[in-house]
């Protein structure tokens, strides 16, 4: 897909109220093509006729019709605006959430993301409007041009003299904001990239006392952003500035034609007057050039979701699990940057702890087992199905995680652990800090104050109340204290489930009924802990 093509999706977007903003805005400019013609009758008729000309109720009809077509015009660029902009921000977001962890092309930080999300879905937004918009602007310039013809011939030929000019203006217009505009949006995401990864470890930054630095750091960019926001204002304003020129020389030109036409007999006084407002008319480009600008940033803004939307989420299946215990196999799987040509069974209704020396690969492991990440090589089964196979519910049906530092979703501690959220919260050793939340169950998570070993231990909630035939647990003990751990312990070792536990404390591994020691992007071995513990290398993995 192009930027261009964003865009028209984007005009579809706006749906019904593109539609009546293209008849208000339609309306309102026939009306103004439609009025110097009639001004010029009403003075003719004032000057023949003595005033008894029906011409004035005409022109007043006109007036008010352009008055309704402003109200409506008005009330449909806003309505069809937001329109396609959720529209826009909804496919935006739900590609990148489907996308999964890698989501989003690699250098692009979340902050320059919730940017494109918030900012470019609006910008993008403005296609419907900005397109009927341009459209309809031309339509009086043209109008004008053709009434001139029709007043005079030698009035439209004056008139086209200073044509070449007004379309030199156009064009220029035309490619300086673009390339601008999208140049600023891009310094824009930016500054707000730095400033949420500067928001992230904002405990550090005051820790380390580096608020300076950092400020200094995020707002780097600011001068560059200055300097293409004055040059947008300064296009405008060369543009506006060659407009405002080239409106009273036509104008000029036709009025001196139209004054000799006028002596000669050929133009009555109503026709001099019409024919000096359409030479207005029809040199008036500020609206268009208004609208070219919106339709400017709306490509620039399509431009920069590009990037996301272009990405296709990874493919899915229709099939779900057969019964069966919850066998895990990996098969010949290799993943950069640490597995290579991996085989490993985890049996049915087991806990197999995965150790290994850091930057093993463990943690991509993991991610393989639930297909957070895809194998380069190779395939991981559950209970004989290739994970690619199954659709993406039974899947995540199938498989649930805890994480080292999980994130909490939903509006109260009992929504982000889902189902039975108090068995489930007893059973991490829970319960007992959550009943003193100010709230209890119902506290959002965003307003507890939990350390980490309360938000892991939430984290293990929310994996307990999954009702998954795979738990896989990716150093989600690691910032519980010995008791702590030594309890939930003995409730994974009861938990009938497939248990993969990333583990980096002997005393999980020794929990666990067999331990896959990983070493070299392969299953150095796969044993009980008590039998790998006399092999003085493996022992040193815990050091």
């Amino acid at each position: 897909m192009t930027a261009s093509g964003l865009v028209i999706r984007a005009i579809r977007d706006g749906g019904v109220w593109a539609s009546l903003l293209a008849v208000t805005s339609l309306l309102r400019a026939g009306a103004e093509t439609l009025l110097p013609a009639v001004l010029g009758r009403t003075v003719d008729g004032v000057l023949h006729d003595g005033g008894t000309s029906t011409w004035p109720l005409v022109y007043a009809a006109l007036v008010a019709a352009a008055m309704t077509g402003d109200v409506l015009t008005e009330l449909a660029i806003g309505t069809s605006a937001a329109a396609a902009t959720a529209r826009m921000r909804h496919r935006f977001v739900r590609r990148l959430l489907s996308l999964g962890p890698s989501a989003g092309p690699p250098g692009l930080a979340a902050g320059d993301m919730t940017s494109r999300a918030v900012t470019a879905t609006t910008d993008t937004g403005l296609a419907p409007s900005a397109l009927v918009l341009t459209v309809t602007a031309v339509l009086p310039p043209v109008g004008g041009m053709i009434a001139l013809l029709l007043i005079d011939p030698w009035l439209a030929l004056a008139f086209a003299v200073g044509l070449p000019l007004i379309i030199a203006v156009l064009n220029a217009f035309v490619r300086d904001t673009s390339a601008v505009v999208g140049r600023y949006l891009a310094v824009q995401g930016t500054i707000a990239g730095r400033l949420v990864e500067a928001l992230a470890g904002n405990r550090t930054v005051a820790a380390a006392g580096t608020a300076d630095r950092e400020t200094a750091r995020i707002l780097q960019p600011l001068p560059e952003l200055a300097e293409y926001g004055h040059r947008t204002w300064r296009v405008q304003a060369a543009t506006a500035g060659r407009g405002t020129l080239a409106v009273p020389l036509l104008q000029l030109a036709v009025l001196a034609v139209a004054g000799y036409e006028l002596a000669a007999g050929r133009l009555t006084p109503g026709g001099l007057l019409a024919a000096t407002q359409y030479a207005g008319l029809g040199a008036d480009v500020g609206p268009v050039i208004v609208q070219l600008g919106r339709l400017a940033r709306a490509r620039a803004g399509a431009a920069r979701l590009l990037p996301v939307l272009d990405r296709e989420p990874p493919a899915y299946g229709t099939a779900s699990p057969p019964e069966g215990p919850g066998c895990l196999e990996f098969r010949g799987v290799s993943a950069a940057p640490a597995i290579e040509r991996l085989d490993l069974t985890v049996p049915g209704g087991r806990a197999v702890a995965v150790v290994g020396r850091s930057g093993s690969g463990k943690s991509v492991l993991a991610a393989l087992a639930g297909r957070l990440a895809e194998p380069d090589a190779g395939e991981v089964l559950l209970d004989g199905v290739p994970l690619r196979d199954l659709s993406h519910a039974a899947l995540r049906s199938a498989v649930g995680y805890a994480f080292a530092r999980p994130s909490l979703f939903g509006a109260t501690i009992a929504e982000a652990i889902g189902g039975e959220a108090v068995p489930a919260a007893r059973a991490a050793r829970a319960d007992g800090f959550i009943r003193r939340l100010p709230a209890g169950y119902s506290t959002p998570p965003d307003s507890a104050p939990l350390s980490g070993g309360e938000l892991q231990r939430l984290g293990l909630a929310r994996a307990f109340a999954h009702p998954g035939r795979l738990l896989v647990l990716d150093d989600a003990t690691s910032s519980l204290d010995t008791v702590t751990e030594v309890q939930i312990g003995e409730t994974l070792t009861r938990d009938p489930r497939t248990r993969l536990i990333i583990a980096h404390r002997a005393a999980t591994a020794a929990r666990a009924d067999l331990v896959a020691w990983l070493d070299g992007g392969r299953i150095r071995a796969c044993a009980p802990h008590r039998e790998l513990w006399a092999d003085p290398e493996y022992r040193e993995v815990f050091r």
